[in-house]
C-alpha cells in the first residue's frame, strides 16, 4: 500500500524551504530550493512521493508560485 506524503514549502525570494512528512508525520524530506517551480516539482518527483497535499505559504512569491506550480499540473502530476 502506497502512503500519502504532505509538503510544506516556506518561500522566499531566492530559497524555497521543502518539507515533506508521510500521512503519520514522520519527517522524510528538508531542502531548500532555488524558488522556481520546476526545481521543486524535480526534488518531489525524484523523491517519488505520492502528495496528499501541499502547503504553500501566503506571501509575495505565493500567487506566481501557485500559478505556475498548478500551470505544470504539479497537482495532478504529483500530488
Amino acid at each position: 500500500m502506497m502512503m500519502d506524503h504532505y509538503v510544506g514549502l516556506d518561500v522566499s525570494v531566492r530559497e524555497t524551504s521543502v518539507c515533506v512528512v508521510d500521512e503519520t508525520g514522520k519527517l522524510l524530506k528538508e531542502a531548500k530550493v532555488p524558488t522556481e517551480p520546476a526545481s521543486i516539482a524535480s526534488l518531489l518527483a525524484k523523491g517519488g512521493y505520492v502528495c496528499k497535499r501541499v502547503g504553500l505559504e501566503a506571501g509575495p512569491m505565493s500567487q506566481w508560485l501557485y500559478a505556475e506550480l498548478a500551470a505544470g499540473r504539479l497537482a495532478s502530476d504529483l500530488c
